[in-house]
């Protein structure tokens, strides 16, 4: 089963931390202190990621996590939004290319 995932950009990591994690009623899956997070439910992976005062509060892009993923895929739709296809295992690749010290390993 697909589970729908939306980055957004944010000014504060750790503040969008607390309300995210109030707002979902879990914790983060991930996080990389002042940079980026993750939250992966049965309902959305989520994930917010530090951005310019300008781009703060903005979708950065939409996707699926999808178990039936041969590889990451990312292609926009007919109305320029950028859509990821991924199983967890290529996204946990992607944070730990992002970020090297990331000990992150999706249950």
């Amino acid at each position: 089963m697909k589970t729908v995932h939306i980055a957004l950009g944010v000014l504060d990591v750790e503040a969008s931390v607390r309300d995210y994690s109030q707002r979902l009623g879990s914790r983060p899956a991930v996080v990389i202190p002042h940079e980026y997070a993750l939250w992966r439910t049965p309902a959305v992976n989520l994930s917010v990621r530090k951005v310019s005062a300008g781009e703060a509060g903005r979708l950065r892009h939409l996707g699926w996590e999808d178990p039936s993923s041969a590889a990451f895929s990312s292609e926009p739709d007919v109305n320029g939004i950028v859509w990821e296809r991924f199983t967890a295992g290529q996204q946990a690749e992607e944070i730990r290319q992002a970020w090297p010290a990331a000990d992150y390993r999706p249950a």
